[in-house]
């Protein structure tokens, strides 16, 4: 007890001893634990003693030149300067669902799940997609392969002192699979998985965008399935696998792309792996390549299909009616194809809500034209989707299923529209926002990376992001209204999902388009 009060009356004399804080005059200094050494220099100067810092500087135009090396086997090794402990790096192949007219289709959506995931007939011995995992990781990578209608894409992300190690990983996931049975077992529950998954989700974006892609090239290139259908899953094997990485996995379809390396440093590790190396399934042979031209066919796809149970819960998504009108475009070699992007850009639009101002699009025509004038409207979102020889440009709409013809109509009347006159101050508006996309988005370094690749691979160069901006910034009204209507003497393509009752004939849909001011024909009823 007595040592409690002694310790207690110790802390009231420390808390009395106390001096006063003086209510005037320039506050006492305050010692700061990291600050001790030197107490009295403020940040913005050099400390005493300690060595001028040395920093990395590039002059020119070094700082943004991508590099293009192409080796004895055609492939291309393309790099581009980027400072940091990390590099992305991956392989980019001319190979995707477009090539597939003579094969079963679905032949890359299952070389996609594939990919990192089995083990590998190589000098490295991956026996599992967990020996990969655990390489990577030593290196701090991620791995990741995606497939589109015209480009698969293998890529990594790890420390940049581990380049030796991803490039050598990259060239035997592309070169050496294993593809053995319990392999190819699992990636068929993995597809039908994916496939269950599509038809489920709330949001039916990937599948119309499929869906317009089949409507506008029927039967060719671009509009054959991105995604197995479900009768194929059991008929791919090991078989048609070789067969059709015997045509397209060749290394003059090939760019080895890497961001943040030194440029020499990888071309010699794609010497090394990737230069005269065998494949599982062959000899590098080039037996039957596809090298059709996208033939734009117009015409509608109808999927009806119950969407009211689609989100349920406490908050659920009211039934909808998905509508889809596309028109050609051009293709993203062609010097119209930034025009477009422009034109894009100013459709914008979006959901019903935005939390944003005008860099979520709030004043782009369809915020302004549709959705800020027609609240039974859910969304209505441009997209303009360009290949190395086409483009399609679609407005996406949905709403209320017994609103159906009334939508659709806008939709018509906002193509109508884009022929007409273009406004300065809408047009520089978009203009900004296009560069300002462009510029925030090649921020991130797998961003660069992807487009260096695919840049490389359509072109054999790339645009460099300032030459971007300067197109962007040449177009005129009259390009852009150019643009439009050329695109407007074209056939519409049409993809429609939900309950298509009210739904307009395709007729209809492209005599509203053909018309002046994008009305649909009027039709009568004896009953109603």
């Amino acid at each position: 007890m007595a040592t409690v009060l002694s310790a207690a009356a110790r802390l009231l004399r420390g808390s009395g001893a106390r001096a006063p804080r003086p209510r005037f005059g320039p506050p006492a200094h305050r010692q700061f634990s990291s600050g001790g050494a030197y107490p009295n220099i403020p940040l913005s100067s050099p400390l005493p003693g300690v060595p001028k810092p040395v920093f990395a500087t590039v002059d020119g135009q070094e700082k943004f030149e991508t590099k293009v090396t192409t080796l004895d086997n055609g492939l291309r090794v393309a790099s581009q300067n980027k400072f940091g402990q990390f590099c992305t790096v991956g392989i980019l192949i001319n190979s995707g669902s477009r090539y597939e007219a003579k094969y079963l289709s679905g032949i890359a959506h299952f070389l996609e799940k594939l990919a990192f995931s089995l083990s590998l007939q190589s000098t490295a011995r991956y026996d599992s997609k967990d020996e990969i995992l655990l390489t990577l990781e030593k290196h701090g990578g991620i791995c990741d392969c995606q497939t589109s209608r015209d480009t698969t894409m293998y890529a990594v992300s790890a420390d940049s002192k581990g380049l030796d190690i991803v490039v050598g990983l990259l060239a035997d996931v592309v070169l050496h699979p294993r593809l053995t049975d319990e392999e190819i077992e699992m990636t068929r529950m993995a597809v039908q998985f994916e496939l269950e998954d599509l038809n489920m989700r709330p949001d039916p974006e990937p599948l119309l965008t499929e869906m317009i892609h089949e409507a506008a090239y029927r039967g060719n290139t671009v509009g054959l399935h991105r995604f197995c259908p479900t009768e194929n899953i059991a008929k791919i094997d090991r078989e048609v696998l070789h067969s059709y990485l015997k045509n397209y996995y060749t290394p003059d379809r090939m760019v080895l792309a890497g961001v943040g390396v030194e440029h020499e440093h990888l071309v010699e590790c794609a010497g090394k792996y990737l230069l005269g190396a065998q494949p599982t399934w062959g000899a590098v042979r080039t037996v039957d390549v596809d090298r059709s031209m996208a033939q734009y066919t117009g015409g509608i796809v109808k999927l009806e299909r119950d969407m009211s149970n689609v989100s349920l819960g406490p908050t659920p998504i009211p039934e909808l009616t998905h509508i889809m009108v596309g028109l050609e475009s051009c293709s993203f070699l062609e010097e119209d194809f930034i025009p477009f992007a422009v034109l894009n850009m100013m459709m914008g639009g979006g959901g019903s809500f935005s939390a944003g101002g005008p860099g979520k699009g709030m004043f782009s025509r369809l915020y302004l034209n549709v959705l800020n004038r027609h609240h039974w409207m859910y969304s209505a979102t441009s997209y303009h989707h360009s290949y190395e020889d086409t483009g399609l440009l679609c407005i996406h709409a949905s709403a209320d299923p017994r609103q159906v013809r009334e939508m659709v109509e806008i939709i018509t009347k906002e193509f109508i529209l884009m022929g007409g006159t273009v406004d300065v101050v809408e047009l520089e508006r978009a203009k900004t926002q296009l560069m300002a996309m462009l510029m925030m988005n090649l921020e991130a370094r797998p961003v660069i990376f992807e487009d260096v690749g695919r840049q490389v691979l359509a072109t054999h160069s790339r645009k460099l992001p300032h030459e971007l901006c300067t197109l962007i910034s040449n177009v005129k009204p009259e390009d852009v209204k150019r643009v439009a209507s050329k695109m407007l003497r074209g056939k519409p393509a049409v993809a429609a999902l939900g309950d298509l009752t009210d739904l307009p004939t395709y007729e209809h849909i492209q005599a509203a388009l053909s018309s002046r001011d994008g009305r649909l024909p009027r039709t009568y009823r004896l009953f109603r």
